[in-house]
């Protein structure tokens, strides 16, 4: 008997796989970027209006294998982002305030429903905050508004699910810190949002595109972010391209080191989806 349940698993199981197809290094992501959420890959610039700060972020996602069984893809990747708030100066000086570095690794599902897709993100990553030499006053090597460098470093668990119909992908979120400095910040946070691109209206490579994420997390009390993105994608809307985009944000700093500071400002940016 014992050996008629192995053969039977091990003829199941040879099934089963054949009926998987794996790629390795495919050349695009199974999960999209969620276009308002921070913590999403970028590459390229975000300049501030009414002040002379400016966003530089270089990173990217990657997925390193994914495995497709009839309309369900599932997918391992990993990130590397970080997030660089600079200072427009003259002369063309940028001197850099800060930076936020984060690593990672992310699975991913969907599966297409005629024709609408459901799928979620998990990741688990590790962000570091630093205050870089910009922040010093070159003439009295003082720190610039009495703020110092302080640790500030987080490691946690997201996971968000979606549902994308007509266009319209909707979103939820939540992530677990489960170790962060300072130790008295809040361990949960809670998200929604959603993206849409308008397909086939200028051509098939230009797609305009709005999206908006909310953001609920606690550092003394509970408080919310706020991010609006509208802009027009050059390229694919699910694929590699070119983003010029308007951002409205209000909230606490995305940056660690200012973590407990309250920003409200709009920008035109740009990014490389790679």
């Amino acid at each position: 008997m014992k050996r008629l349940i192995t053969v039977f698993i091990i003829v199941n199981a040879g099934i089963l796989l054949s009926q998987v197809k794996s790629e390795l290094f495919p050349n695009k992501l199974n999960i999209q970027p969620f276009v308002a959420n921070f913590l999403e890959p970028k590459v390229g610039t975000v300049f501030q209006l009414g002040n002379k700060e400016l966003e530089l972020d270089i990173g990217n996602s990657l997925d390193i294998v994914h495995l497709v069984n009839d309309n369900s893809t599932y997918s391992a990747g990993t990130d590397f982002f970080t997030y660089t708030l600079l200072r427009r100066e003259m002369n063309f000086h940028f001197p850099v305030d800060a930076v936020d570095y984060l690593f990672g690794v992310n699975f991913g599902y969907k599966t297409i429903l005629d024709e609408n897709e459901l799928g979620a993100r998990i990741r688990l990553s590790h962000i570091s905050a630093h205050l870089v030499d910009g922040r010093v006053n070159k003439m009295t090597g003082e720190w610039l508004d009495g703020r110092y460098p302080r640790v500030y470093s987080r490691e946690f668990v997201e996971l968000i699910p979606y549902y994308r119909f007509n266009n319209i992908r909707v979103y939820l979120g939540y992530t677990f810190i489960f170790h962060i400095d300072p130790a008295n910040l809040g361990k949960h946070s809670f998200q929604f949002g959603f993206d849409y691109f308008f397909n086939n209206i200028l051509s098939q490579y230009f797609h305009p595109f709005v999206g908006y994420d909310f953001k609920l997390f606690k550092i003394n009390n509970y408080s919310g972010n706020n991010s609006i993105y509208a802009g027009i994608k050059i390229g694919t809307s699910t694929g590699k391209g070119l983003s010029i985009y308007y951002n409205y944000y209000s909230g606490k700093s995305i940056h660690g080191e200012f973590f407990e500071y309250n920003e409200n400002f709009s920008a035109l940016g740009f990014n490389l989806d790679l």
